[in-house]
């Protein structure tokens, strides 16, 4: 049971009415969901309101409501009127949670590319440091001993489910919460309540572009991570930072945003935190690391130079934060990497075969243009686009693809209720206006299990072949319907039917 008042004055900018002290027994936003003694909080989505279920919830037995309007029915009912129902819900389930976020340092990680990555690169460090610590990203949370799945497309979960965790992290005593927050997940409020201590971004390219409506509004939905720093609640010791990417056309915007800490890092522009004497082979990463106050030298399994500038953004925070060199260098060399992103796929095959998660215009050119370097052969990439979701980003994908890639197969990712025909045509359209031709230099095959079987019977040896898009996620939408999937085990799967061992990396 939770007491009402309680849950009332976690509530920003309340009006409350008939409002009296009770226990609630849950917090729920699906009508359907109702038990008698509930709070009942009417959430605004994208098809249907939430208000237009309280007589429903009425009458399986809500006690009290959380709405954005006042309704006739709710006359004489315990209920608060809120000017944003999905941010109550942050803030309710985090005061029945107990506010967990005020127990932990939380660090949260923005961005369009690279924020998984990031994620896991201050984790480690982290805990290379001897901290206890926890993290939410869009493929799984840590938490403790056990990792526990996120959901089935990689966003940021629900605000219920991000405080749970956090709360869960409290129980089993860590320090530190490293949270990936989302354009949606800023946006729709789920990662309100987080109380964070350090804001870090990545880049800002174009994404979502389908949600937020115009590339401006998707980067002031990031720059609500930093803008949240000036409300989170201040921990003893503990200093708001602000980490932003020099390289990246959002830097002076972000950098405007007031934090106690302003850290800045870049590959190519100067600041604070910089990397000298790259060196990216298929074995990794090393490079010298110049901080305020000190030089780190990085050895890092990860490839790719954009990865250089994912720990940049990890070294960054870290030293903010006061961790050791020492624990710098060695958090790095032990994060191996995310599932899905840059994985090789090894079954003795005599060609090189990779899945990975690129699916915006920049994350399949650096995707491209590293795994180039890893071959002498051809270079063939697989990938498709979203349904109902930003349309405009498909030609400039075909375009990069047309011009870095030897070989083009597009096929499915998650059409959902869109005419796949068309979307492929979409992408398509990008690959001829680089100059390619159709069955020559791209194909197009929609079923996504062909297209991988295809791409890998074209292979020679000496080849590489790239699988993007879909990385770790377990599900493919196809009209509304999720069905289980992974890239890996297709692949697998194929290149064993092709007479190569089981084995993989």
């Amino acid at each position: 049971m939770i007491w009402s008042d309680l849950l009332l004055a976690a509530l920003p900018c309340a009006e409350a009415r008939a409002w009296r002290s009770t226990d609630i027994a849950h917090i729920v936003h699906d009508s359907r969901r109702v038990q008698p003694g509930d709070l009942f909080v009417a959430v605004r989505g994208v098809a249907v309101d939430g208000h237009q279920y309280v007589p429903n919830a009425l009458r399986a037995g809500a006690t009290a409501f959380v709405v954005e309007r006042w309704l006739p029915e709710l006359e004489g009912v315990p209920t608060a009127i809120v000017p944003n129902a999905r941010e109550a819900l942050a803030w309710l389930h985090a005061a029945a949670q107990g506010f967990p976020a005020r127990s932990l340092r939380v660090i949260g990680v923005t961005g369009t590319d690279g924020k998984t990555t990031t994620v896991r690169l201050i984790a480690s460090i982290l805990a290379a440091g001897g901290r206890r610590v926890g993290r939410i990203d869009t493929v799984s949370a840590s938490i403790g001993e056990r990792e526990l799945p996120t959901g089935f497309h990689t966003t940021t979960p629900d605000a219920p489910e991000v405080q749970a965790f956090l709360a869960r992290m409290v129980a089993v005593d860590l320090q530190d919460a490293v949270v990936e927050a989302t354009s949606h997940g800023l946006a729709q409020h789920r990662v309100t309540a987080c109380e964070f201590d350090a804001a870090v971004v990545t880049n800002i390219t174009r994404e979502h572009l389908d949600f937020h409506g115009s590339f401006e509004a998707y980067r002031d939905a990031k720059a609500l991570l930093f803008h949240a720093l000036a409300g989170a609640a201040r921990k003893p010791n503990v200093p708001k930072v602000a980490v932003c990417n020099a390289d990246d056309p959002s830097f002076a915007f972000l950098r405007a945003i007031p934090a106690d800490v302003q850290l800045s890092y870049g590959l190519d522009q100067p600041a604070d935190v910089t990397a000298g004497a790259i060196g990216a082979s298929p074995a990794g990463l090393h490079f010298l690391a110049r901080l305020p106050g000190a030089d780190v030298d990085i050895d890092s399994p990860l490839v790719g130079r954009y990865n250089a500038a994912n720990i940049l953004a990890a070294l960054s925070v870290a030293h903010a934060l006061g961790v050791a060199p020492e624990a710098m260098r060695a958090g790095v060399a032990a994060m191996r990497g995310v599932p899905g992103r840059m994985q090789r796929i090894d079954c003795g095959q005599p060609f090189t075969v990779i899945v990975d998660f690129a699916h915006t215009p920049n994350a399949l050119e650096n995707a491209l243009s590293t795994v180039r370097a890893l071959t002498q052969g051809q270079l063939s990439v697989v990938f498709g686009c979203a349904g109902l979701r930003d349309r405009g980003k498909r030609p400039l994908m075909g375009a990069v693809a047309g011009r870095l890639a030897d070989r083009t197969v597009i096929t499915a990712e998650d059409p959902r209720t869109e005419p796949l025909d068309e979307i492929m045509e979409q992408v398509a359209a990008g690959c001829r206006a680089s100059g390619r031709v159709e069955s020559e230099g791209f194909w197009r095959i929609g079923d996504r299990r062909e297209a991988i079987a295809f791409a890998l019977q074209q292979a020679a040896p000496g080849d590489l072949v790239i699988i993007t898009g879909k990385g770790p996620e377990p599900t493919m939408c196809l009209g509304t319907t999720e069905y289980p999937w992974s890239d890996e085990e297709e692949t697998v799967a194929r290149l064993v039917w092709m007479g190569f061992g089981p084995s993989r990396s």
